[in-house]
């Protein structure tokens, strides 16, 4: 029997408890074909640790679009984006939202330009290369990820990309009270948000911080 129909009602459930996540048919369908591609996918690349899908709901999906209410619709870059996460399913959510998907794995780009092809995501683009080395032509007023080891090394990498003032969205685990700590006197710290993400039971966190010039 298929697992199928459970997976859309897990995901329904979760998108009902979060904010700003009210998403039409089309886009739960293109959540789960994400969701299948990356499946399927994830058996020979090895893309991502999780591997039961209704797990996948909660830790990717879900988890992703739990920061909705605090993504702008200037363009967006999520940095260190892996296998698309959270930007895939931002862009998703968010159709005129401008995403760029940046990573310097080429497994990790062709599957996520994959599944742009495959989705129709006519507003992502994909790019390889490193956050700290990387020179865009387009202007960015955020940055997303949820892949850097800490909170100066996201802000040191982005820096540069700071044409007037950036804003930084720094996904965490636990509450980061170390890392917070050490951030150099150029990053301001706008807010940490609580995010609560449906049938997750560990901390989550959002560090939204801005750069200057």
């Amino acid at each position: 029997m298929s697992t199928q129909p459970d997976l859309a009602r897990i995901l329904r459930d979760g998108l009902d408890q979060l904010p700003g996540a009210s998403l039409d048919g089309d886009q739960l369908d293109a959540l789960r074909s994400y969701l299948d591609l990356l499946q399927r996918w994830n058996r020979t690349y090895n893309l991502t640790a999780i591997r039961h899908p209704a797990e996948m709901v909660g830790r990717h999906l879900l988890d992703s679009l739990a920061v909705l209410p605090w993504v702008e619709e200037t363009p967006l870059l999520d940095a260190g984006a892996g296998a698309g996460l959270p930007g895939i399913p931002l862009a998703i959510a968010r159709p005129r939202l401008a995403v760029t998907l940046l990573d310097s794995a080429g497994k990790k780009v062709r599957f996520m330009n994959h599944v742009c092809r495959e989705l129709g995501l006519g507003n992502v683009r994909v790019v390889q290369a490193r956050l700290e080395s990387w020179q865009p032509e387009q202007v960015f007023g955020q940055v997303i990820s949820r892949a850097f080891a800490s909170l100066a090394d996201f802000a040191s990498a982005a820096r540069h990309l700071a044409a007037a003032s950036l804003r930084l969205l720094a996904m965490k685990g636990r509450y980061p009270e170390t890392e917070l700590a050490e951030l150099p006197a150029w990053v301001r710290v706008a807010a940490v948000e609580k995010l609560v993400v449906p049938g997750l039971q560990e901390e989550r966190h959002l560090v939204i911080m801005s750069v200057n010039a």
